[in-house]
């Protein structure tokens, strides 16, 4: 017996067992590629909150929006990226330690590990600052961006370790998400510990990120990158939220289900 179109019936259903097979095949790779990300909605697997450098209770939480506040409108009413951010939440009078207050960093210790100090070009982010943070630390209380670094100083040729920080001038508007920040620009940067003293740049003498990478050129062993990280501490209360961290050539959008690369335009 024939069935339609002149095709036997077993070779209709090998056809539809073909057909089912390769659409099958196709579902799963597409699957792949949307948890795999492709063109620049790359996840990594290696950002987190680095416990070693977490203090007392915060939170650094990967969520959607904020959206807001209230009777905001436009693109300044949404995450700049994608529909989440990482948020913040420190306290600044929790432990029993000196000073009492908290610290998070929510970072990347595997990916920039060994890159080059001195190859850092372009860095920034977006913040959602409120009126309430200013009112706990001043207009500057703003989150960081921190580079823990092999400083390579000729001066300090057994010092391994130091963190450079971004401190962010004030920001740009309040209860509503900033436009990009400029950290190559704007605020100044300071490196903990002896190596702070050794280049000039701490937080008592501030550097521009020009100045800050000139003190580590000192013609010794180029400066290496241990991890990177958005964080907040220790010092005052803060709540809020950062998307976009920008990174040389890429942006790092975060979202509740995880952080994407995106290529910077």
């Amino acid at each position: 017996m024939k069935a339609r179109f002149g095709v036997g019936r077993g070779k209709a259903l090998a056809l539809a067992a073909l057909v089912a097979i390769v659409a099958s095949t196709v579902t799963t790779t597409e699957f792949a590629f949307a948890e795999e990300g492709s063109g620049d909605r790359n996840p990594s697997d290696h950002w987190g909150v680095i416990t070693r450098n977490t203090i007392g209770s915060p939170v650094a939480d990967l969520r959607n929006g904020p959206f807001g506040s209230f009777g905001v409108q436009g693109s300044a009413a949404r995450p700049p990226y994608g529909r989440g951010s990482l948020g913040i939440e420190v306290a600044d009078d929790s432990t029993s330690l000196a000073p009492p207050s908290e610290k998070v960093d929510f970072g990347n210790e595997v990916d920039f590990f060994g890159d080059p100090v001195l190859g850092l070009e372009k860095l920034g982010f977006h913040v959602f600052q409120t009126g309430e943070n200013i009112a706990y630390g001043g207009a500057e209380n703003m989150p960081n961006i921190r580079f823990e670094i092999d400083a390579n100083l000729s001066t300090l040729p057994a010092d391994n370790y130091t963190t450079m920080t971004w401190v962010p001038d004030a920001a740009p508007v309040t209860n509503r998400w900033s436009g990009f920040i400029d950290a190559t620009s704007t605020g100044y940067w300071y490196f903990s510990g002896a190596e702070g003293a050794a280049t000039g740049c701490t937080q008592a003498t501030e550097c521009t990120f020009a100045e800050a990478k000139a003190a580590l050129n000192d013609g010794g062993d180029a400066p290496v990158i241990h991890t990177a990280a958005v964080g907040k501490g220790r010092d005052h209360m803060w709540i809020g939220a950062v998307d976009g961290l920008r990174i040389n050539r890429h942006i790092y959008d975060f979202e509740a289900d995880g952080v994407r690369t995106r290529p910077a335009r």
